[in-house]
């Protein structure tokens, strides 16, 4: 069985930037040890805007300029970055909350037969649940879970009514609730 661990978004304006969370800055070090511990492939998603963020629907709805390309809130975090380096991983970027461009590459790179897959990262609410449910409507078969320790929301509660939704579309919780 193939391993794949998807670490969603950690960038510094998810964590202690332009919608940082104290319960997201409080999970970095768990993220860090499971990506150091770690022994299948990794892949690491980037939510990626441009300047013109605020005229998007996304701004609209949301605005809060963030993980603008090139700017330092876009980057990693860099506990999680340095928890990456000498890694061999792959990096998408996102327009969105979910990314087909997560599907195709699994699809592209992968035996979705003998593949399991682990998401962990931010926001819980918003981008993890969104992929996870994608890969799960993509690949029904796929053992999927999402490690709630490694984990946050937007606000507590959201993070629980995530994890609970995942829950019940048949992804595993682990890592606590």
């Amino acid at each position: 069985m193939k391993e794949l661990l998807i670490v969603v978004d950690m960038q510094k304006d998810f964590v202690d930037g332009a919608l940082g969370t104290a319960e997201a800055v409080a999970i970095v070090n768990n993220v860090a040890e499971k990506i150091r511990g770690f022994s299948g492939d990794i892949i690491v998603t980037y939510d990626t805007h441009g300047e013109n963020y605020l005229q998007t629907r996304e701004g609209r709805y949301l605005p809060v300029p963030h993980c603008i390309k090139g700017t330092a809130g876009w980057e990693l975090d860099r506990t999680v970055r340095a928890a990456l380096e000498g890694r061999d991983y792959a990096a998408l970027e996102k327009p969105t909350f979910g990314s087909t461009e997560l599907v195709g590459y699994i699809a592209d790179h992968y035996d979705p037969e003998s593949l399991s897959i682990t998401l962990v990262g931010l926001c819980t609410d918003i981008c993890v649940v969104s992929n996870a449910l994608l890969l799960k409507a993509s690949y029904p078969q796929i053992e999927i879970s999402v490690d709630a320790s490694c984990c946050a929301g937007v606000t507590v509660d959201s993070h629980n009514a995530a994890l609970l939704t995942m829950k019940m579309c048949q992804i595993q919780i682990t890592g606590g609730e």
